[in-house]
């Protein structure tokens, strides 16, 4: 299942200065939704305004017409950096989520296994994250992500540190995963060729606001990236990016 995100007015601050102000965003259960902007624009902060990690200023945010009150196991956060406990093998960081919400051990193994599986990582459960490539890392990143069967998931340039192959890799995978699960996806990057192959609509952020929404023509057929109608759309997004 997925989950309709819907930001009406939104208005976060930090430190005296508003970072996000009059954010008006629908989310689409089902979709993916990229969001770029120039580096400080807020769109981490958006992220973590959906996840329910940071409460608003003003305005609302709504998962399926329901208030969101704080963070929930329906909306997983993805980091750039991958944020897995050091100590702990690539099963038992998979698991984690599992664990939180005391579900029972056994009752763990089926879906940890699949998921480890299913990222490409069979074999590698054992493992400690200092023995593991970055691109693995993000690997055991996003099954811990997804075990728990969120409705959304929640994208903070989860791929920027990676080299471009792995990169690469790493974005078939996302959509791999997308088409069997179907959840919500918002996904930050800088990087707008990134928004425009994976994204449903692209948001680009700007002034602590939405600037601009743009449907994708060809949305992830990477076939079709030197499509007029892609280049015209990369080239608009790009400008207002840098206005």
């Amino acid at each position: 299942m997925s989950v309709r995100l819907t930001a009406r007015g939104l208005s976060v601050g930090h430190a005296g200065r508003a970072v996000l102000s009059g954010v008006d965003l629908e989310v689409g259960a089902g979709e993916v939704l990229t969001v770029v902007g120039a580096s400080g624009g807020g769109k981490s902060t958006l992220l973590r305004v959906l996840a329910g990690l940071l409460p608003p200023a003003g305005g609302e945010l709504l998962a399926d017409g329901r208030p969101v009150r704080g963070p929930d196991a329906e909306r997983a956060l993805v980091f750039q950096e991958d944020a897995l406990l050091p100590w702990r093998s690539v099963r038992r960081n998979v698991e984690l989520p599992l664990a939180v919400r005391r579900v029972p051990r056994a009752d763990r193994r089926a879906p940890v296994d699949g998921w480890i599986a299913r990222v490409g990582l069979a074999g590698l459960e054992r493992r400690l994250p200092r023995e593991l490539s970055g691109g693995q890392r993000q690997r055991v990143q996003l099954a811990r992500a997804l075990v728990g069967a969120p409705r959304a998931v929640l994208m903070d340039e989860p791929f920027g540190a990676l080299d471009p192959q792995t990169r690469a890799a790493m974005q078939r995978l996302l959509l791999t995963v997308w088409e069997k699960e179907r959840c919500t996806v918002v996904f930050v990057t800088h990087d707008v060729d990134e928004a425009l192959l994976l994204g449903d609509r692209v948001a680009v952020l700007g002034g602590g606001t939405v600037a601009a929404v743009h449907a994708v023509p060809h949305a992830r057929d990477a076939a079709a990236r030197r499509e007029p109608a892609v280049l015209a759309l990369r080239e608009r997004v790009l400008e207002q990016v840098r206005s």
